[in-house]
């Protein structure tokens, strides 16, 4: 009797354990490409996990009978009921129309960039200055023909080409330290809008693997590992505007992918003096699954392009009638510019279910650009055109090692990390030209090479609805420069380092709602000439800031942002028009709201909203006296489109607003807001699409750019300082 009792007991214990055993899969799509940050929830238990970038999940108490069901914004959802235990599971997933009923908040401290993920597949990006717009509240602007990098403006910063948003591409760094031009200079012209695949993005000092000018925010651009047909594209606008693009498989299976883009890109832009504007773009991408555990991804690109430009143009000369709004005072002004981009990434998992990412990259950089922000106010004669110009080569690796752990009551992962760069900038010149044909005098020639070492450390502890994340950073620089300008030969040093902790907070009550408070500081490093010669500004000036807000879904359709936040900073980079750089100014403290919106009504149309307003102010100045030029106060963006799979006609209606901003530091010269609104429809067969884009639908005179510039016409006897502006782009 006792035999048969034990041996119930053992059947029954033993059939508890093999019943709730642990479970691996994977999820992939129609095409056997892994599917990341697929929402996994076992419906019995209520245990929930998220793909990883692998298309791979783990649960770790399932049994036969256990419904499961697989959430993705793209995708549809899936139930898959286990009819047996198992130690694997592959699951396909199909494509659907971007649904909001299908996001889920998950518990993780960039849960923002949902939002960017629901407009990249609602409104596809069309073009490169597209491509940064789809950060809420982000603006841009050009200022000096289609080949310059854009102005950016974020948080109540003119971040001018970069000084304070880091920026990267596939793990390579985008902005350059102690560029010809200015400090943190961005130009993203070398990444075709098409092969774009995830935007990853967060604003403020938050982020441990974000160091130099993350102080605004970061924007990391994902391109696609692989594409689903070939592609043949061509634009045709006004203003002799041609584009062709093409985009073509070379590998496409389970283990291997492989393709190449190509773009070509024309414009002589709306102004009476051609921009004679050209880009061509080269870009491949392969990645291979070399292994159980080993991931390969090389990505190699191209870019060249020339243009002239006619300027910023006094609003002075505009109103006597001297010249229209399409303009110019002096329109030999312009530039070319290329890169060439190599980066390497390996992810490798190791044991305990740890991974190590790396990337290795290498670019060379070429610049050359004419500008003239003051006409004759220095050289009544031959004009104050500059030239500034560098030939650049970048060195770089980054790699992060994570580790999951979970005990009873609490799980998580730790993060370690190590970046190091360095750039080597020759003949970095600034130089007064005439008719960019003539050298008159070289005002500042160097070599730089400056080197950035950064370590950091972090965890997520996850215990109930609650997540930690402290961590810390330390980045250490070594600025070079050699002044060939200079009598004898001497290379100038200098040497800092800096710390930056960040703590965050998260609770997620349920997959609708995250409450959340982020904490941190970073920096933006000064230009390496300014580093070894000015020892009374700072060399790493730091920025401390603040959020506190929450991500809701209210109902199944809407989904809500709302964060008040605070930045002080204890320098700001304020840029010199007549001199085309950007130099250090003092403290300065913005805090401000920002409120985003995605509303679904019905399966096939969108409507979006991002609402941001900032009050930003020199800290050590008297009152009237202490605004900061051209931080922008009030801005919102607004749409609606229409995009579904089971009709052929895409179409949508967006206008962005930028309000009114002081434009030097008593507000007695504003630079004028803008309201415009853009318009695209088409309709798509089998293989062809056709469609129609319309940019500034009503015909609205705006300044794109503006500045506050002290400028001297030939014609005039006094300098006379007022508004300079770029005119935007008219019915297009």
């Amino acid at each position: 009797m006792k035999k048969n009792i034990l041996r119930v007991f053992f059947i029954f214990f033993t059939s508890l354990i093999y019943s709730q055993n642990s479970l691996e899969g994977v999820v992939l799509n129609l095409f056997n490409q892994p599917i990341d940050k697929v929402s996994i929830l076992n419906k019995n238990t209520q245990e929930s996990t998220y793909s990883n970038k692998e298309g791979v999940f783990k649960l770790s108490k399932v049994s036969k009978g256990d419904s499961l069901e697989f959430h993705h914004v793209s995708y549809q959802t899936q139930i898959e009921v286990l009819k047996k235990t198992m130690a694997s599971l592959r699951i396909t997933m199909s494509d659907q129309t971007v649904s909001l009923e299908e996001v889920l908040i998950t518990p993780k401290i960039n849960a923002l960039q949902v939002f960017a993920d629901v407009d990249l597949q609602a409104q596809p990006v069309n073009s490169s200055q597209e491509v940064l717009r789809k950060v809420p509240g982000l603006f841009i602007g050009q200022h000096a023909g289609g080949g310059k990098a854009e102005q950016i403006f974020l948080r109540g910063f003119d971040i001018d080409h970069g000084t304070d948003i880091a920026l990267t591409v596939d793990g390579l760094p985008v902005n350059m330290v102690s560029h010809a031009h200015g400090q943190g200079y961005a130009d993203l012209h070398f990444v075709i809008p098409e092969t774009l695949n995830k935007i990853d993005f967060a604003k403020g000092p938050y982020t441990q693997d974000k160091g130099n000018f993350s102080t605004a925010g970061y924007v990391d651009f994902k391109t696609k590992e692989h594409i689903d047909h070939n592609l043949l594209q061509l634009e045709a606008g006004q203003f002799d505007t041609f584009r062709l693009l093409g985009m073509f498989n070379l590998v496409n299976d389970t283990k291997h992918n492989a393709y190449i883009a190509t773009e070509f890109l024309s414009s002589d832009g709306a102004f009476e003096s051609p921009q004679n504007f050209s880009r061509t773009n080269l870009f491949g991408k392969y990645t291979g699954r070399l292994s159980s555990t080993d991931k390969v991804s090389v990505m190699l690109s191209y870019f060249t392009s020339k243009w002239d430009a006619s300027g910023q143009i006094p609003e002075r000369a505009v109103a006597n009638g001297s010249i229209s709004r399409f303009g110019a005072i002096d329109d030999t002004e312009g530039g070319n510019t290329s890169r060439t981009n190599l980066v390497v990434h390996h992810d490798k998992k190791l044991a305990n279910d740890s991974s190590l990412k790396t990337d290795v990259y290498i670019s060379n950089y070429d610049f050359e650009l004419y500008s003239n922000f003051t006409f004759f106010l220095d050289d009544p004669v031959n004009a104050d055109q500059i030239r500034q110009k560098e030939n650049r080569s970048i060195y770089g690796i980054h790699t992060t090692y994570n580790r999951p752990f979970s005990t009873e009551k609490i799980k998580g992962d730790w993060q370690a990390g190590l970046s190091l760069r360095n750039d080597q900038s020759n003949d970095n010149e600034l130089s007064h030209t005439a008719n960019r044909q003539q050298t008159l005098q070289n005002i500042q020639l160097g070599a730089i090479n400056e080197t950035n070492l950064g370590v950091y450390f972090g965890t997520n502890l996850i215990f109930d609805k609650w997540t930690l994340n402290p961590s810390i950073r330390l980045d250490y620089f070594d600025f070079q420069y050699y002044d060939q300008l200079a009598d004898s030969y001497r290379t100038l040093s200098e040497n800092k380092a800096i710390v930056s902790p960040k703590f965050n907070i998260l609770y997620n009550p349920n997959n609708e709602l995250q409450l959340y408070f982020k904490s941190g500081k970073s920096f933006h490093s000064n230009d390496s000439r300014v580093a070894t010669t000015q020892s009374n500004q700072e060399t790493l000036p730091a920025a401390y800031g603040f959020d506190l807000g929450y991500i809701w879904k209210p109902t199944s359709k809407v989904l809500l942002n709302m964060a008040y936040w605070y930045l002080y900073l204890e320098q700001e980079f304020v840029y010199v028009g007549d001199a085309g750089i950007v130099e250090p100014s003092g403290k300065t403290g913005r805090q401000g709201f920002d409120l985003s919106c995605r509303y679904q009504p019905l399966s096939w149309l969108f409507w979006n909203l991002d609402l941001n307003y900032t009050h930003a102010r020199a800290i050590d100045e008297p009152s009237g006296q202490d605004y900061i030029p051209l931080a922008p106060e009030f801005t919102w963006v607004s749409g609606l489109n229409i995009l579904s799979k089971s009709s052929k006609f895409y179409g949508g209606i967006n206008m962005r607003h930028l309000g009114d901003r002081a434009a030097n530091e008593d507000n007695s010269i504003v630079a004028k807001g803008y309201t415009i609104t853009d318009l695209n429809a088409g309709y798509n067969w089998k293989q062809v699409s056709l469609g129609i884009e319309i940019e500034n639908l009503f015909n609205t005179s705006w300044n794109e750019t503006q500045f506050a510039t002290e400028s001297r016409l030939e014609t005039e006897a006094d300098a006379i300082e007022e508004i300079h502006f770029t005119p935007g782009t008219p019915f297009f």
